[in-house]
């Protein structure tokens, strides 16, 4: 026997038992890859421009790196403008059902650093952002396949 179960955003999901079988039922994002990828972006980006960030680069890293898709790179006007950008965007994520993000950084407000799976932003002061400067470190050309640098 069928069962059919309708989930909807912010409801706890359960295991159904019928005559014997075990369904267990997830949820199932529309959105697969890229697009999922390309749609946290759009949040992100909207959550951190609404924050009022500054100079936010964003980084295409999707096959440089296992780490995720897009980089974020904002810098904050204070170490308490760097961790109200960080409240309000793991407050929109949340809302917006990406789950729990990994947060680290936030008791200093120096650089937090949230990683939301297909999304690592990166929230500096402006001197400990020039200080790192990751934005050259990822900038770097591609190299063809084969070209050795001598």
């Amino acid at each position: 026997m069928p069962v059919a179960v309708t989930w909807m955003k912010g409801q706890t999901l359960t295991t159904v038992h019928a005559k014997g079988r075990t369904a267990s039922v997830l949820p199932q994002s529309l959105e697969r890859g890229a697009d999922a990828a390309a749609r946290a972006l759009e949040l992100v980006l909207a959550s951190l421009e609404d924050s009022k960030a500054e100079d936010i680069v964003t980084i295409n890293i999707a096959g440089k790196s296992a780490l995720g898709d897009y980089m974020v790179v904002v810098s904050g006007r204070s170490n308490r403008h760097v961790m109200a950008i960080s409240d309000h965007l793991i407050s929109d994520l949340k809302d917006d059902g990406l789950g729990t993000a990994r947060v680290e950084g936030q008791e200093t407000g120096d650089w937090v650093l949230i990683d939301t799976g297909d999304i690592i932003v990166h929230v500096f002061r402006p001197e400990i952002r020039a200080f790192y400067n990751i934005e050259k470190m990822w900038a770097t050309p591609d190299i063809e396949e084969g070209t050795l640098l001598h």
